[in-house]
């Protein structure tokens, strides 16, 4: 029963970790705007939960739209889905564009002139709608497998074990926010399978810096080869 646990130990370490990297930052002021900008790495370990005013956000995601829907749902197969997801996760993201630690030609333009605040009002305003639908899936199938339990024997890791059971990302504690790394993990259901294998390409190749979560990403994909990868897209995309 344990086996399937064994692959996730340095992700624990990486948990283990943010403890320090959080009480650091908790004891030292907020590094200036310039200084962030110029890092090619976005260390997320420290990254407390973010609060955004969504009614704001609202206003703000006229031409976000045109690619991730009125309502937060793609409206084309190689655009994520935005409805639903973490705050935490979707501010994170549009920071790394920003700065330049994620590269797209859509998206580096646009939150290139994006200030903090309008960071966080999109990412409340996402994350206040209603995902898609669920949808019915065999969980008979080798993506499903490979999503609950991983393949101990090639040292891949479960994927549920950051990304919850039924892929739908971190669960907020009744009696305490996530801690800081998990209110950075996004769901992963409902996404469509073109536009996770190439999420998963990007990150078994490492083209860019990226942040902390894609460090631990990178070596979670390079256990997987190419029917892997499309096996987990398939059965993410069902559900």
């Amino acid at each position: 029963m344990n086996r399937p646990l064994l692959p996730l130990l340095s992700t624990l370490a990486l948990v283990s970790l943010s403890l320090s990297a959080h009480a650091q930052a908790q004891a030292q002021p907020e590094a200036a705007p310039a200084a962030a900008a110029s890092s090619a790495f976005l260390d997320l370990r420290g990254q407390t939960p973010i609060q955004g005013d969504a009614s704001a956000g609202a206003t703000k995601a006229t031409v976000c739209a045109a690619c991730h829907g009125l309502q937060g749902i793609a409206i084309a197969p190689n655009f994520p889905n935005l409805a639903g997801q973490s705050a935490t996760y979707l501010y994170v993201q549009l920071k790394a564009f920003h700065q330049g630690q994620r590269s797209d030609p859509i998206m580096s333009g646009q939150a290139a002139p994006l200030g903090d605040t309008d960071m966080r009002d999109l990412a409340s305003h996402f994350a206040s709608l209603a995902p898609k639908p669920a949808g019915a899936s065999d969980h008979s199938a080798r993506g499903a497998q490979l999503f609950l339990t991983g393949d101990p024997d090639r040292g891949i890791p479960p994927c549920q074990g950051c990304h919850g059971s039924d892929a739908l990302g971190p669960r907020v504690q009744p009696v305490r926010p996530p801690h800081p790394p998990w209110s950075t993990i996004p769901r992963l259901r409902g996404q469509s399978a073109i536009y996770l294998t190439k999420r998963l390409s990007d990150f078994r190749n490492g083209i860019q810096p990226g942040t902390s979560n894609t460090r631990i990403m990178e070596g979670v994909a390079r256990t997987l080869d190419d029917d892997d990868v499309q096996a987990l897209a398939a059965y993410l995309s069902s559900l």
